[in-house]
């Protein structure tokens, strides 16, 4: 299975829509991959809180156009990374896409852990609910975001509901960049599944952004990892070795806590 994760610089200097032209000319490039993935809140930033209602969009928006169009153009599996969604019956999400190889909808996540501590997003953005799961020829994907990242009890969840592959599309910082390494890889030796994390370049309001897309195997070996700004990530890996993984070394076998609600005394 080839991969093609697009690291996207970021700056203030270019507008929404000129990035979201821009990014879908780069994942036509990307034709003959079978996933492509694309980091968090591309279109405005993850850290330009102030744009989040302005650029806001309904889920059938200019975005969700730009990159159906560009995955059919492509015949890829795209996630699309997440874009600040407005519902028109609620609140703002962190909402990532994810499109066929046709263009049509596979699935929509918002984001369930809002970053912030009671500011920025988590103040700003509504909180999703739902574990979301995509079932691709070659492996099943499982949907995060972020922030996601720093809980372990979601990848759980998505492995419990067949995540294979997991997937991340973050926008993180700079300064706790040795911890978007570190949590990559144990997300995905804990969970015995590949992992593909994908980061943006750039600043986002005065933010540097830490960029080092990653793809990690299920025994936390790195196949591959970025730099710091602007680059198209690919890898070639077998989803197989999940399978063979957690046959050959069956922990989540033994798996003790969390899989019955509690007794009460």
């Amino acid at each position: 299975m080839r991969a093609s994760v697009i690291q996207i610089a970021v700056n203030e200097d270019e507008s929404v829509e000129a990035r979201r032209r821009r990014v879908a000319a780069t994942v036509r490039e990307q034709a003959g991959a079978d996933l492509v993935v694309l980091p968090e809140l591309w279109t405005t930033g993850a850290f330009a809180y102030e744009e989040f209602g302005r650029e806001a969009e309904p889920l059938e928006g200019p975005t969700y156009e730009a990159m159906a169009k560009a995955a059919s153009d492509a015949g890829v599996w795209l996630h699309a990374g997440s874009i600040p969604e407005r519902d028109p019956d609620g609140p703002l999400y962190n909402t990532s896409l994810v499109f066929s190889p046709s263009g049509d909808l596979a699935a929509a996540y918002r984001k369930i852990h809002r970053f912030g501590f009671d500011k920025g997003e988590a103040v700003l953005m509504g909180a999703g609910s739902e574990l979301v799961t995509v079932r691709l020829p070659e492996t099943t994907l499982g949907l995060s975001t972020c922030y996601d990242l720093r809980f372990p009890e979601l990848y759980r969840g998505l492995v419990a509901a067949g995540a294979e592959t997991l997937v991340v599309s973050a926008g993180w910082p700079e300064r706790r960049r040795s911890h978007w390494t570190l949590l990559a890889q144990a997300r995905a030796v804990e969970n015995q599944s590949f992992l593909l994390a994908c980061a943006t370049a750039g600043t986002h309001a005065g933010v540097p952004q830490a960029g080092h897309s990653i793809v990690v195997d299920p025994w936390g070996e790195v196949l591959a990892q970025a730099g710091a700004g602007e680059e198209v990530l690919t890898v070639e890996f077998d989803p197989g070795k999940v399978a063979a993984t957690r046959e050959q070394f069956p922990a989540l076998k033994d798996r003790m806590l969390g899989l019955q609600p509690p007794r009460r005394a």
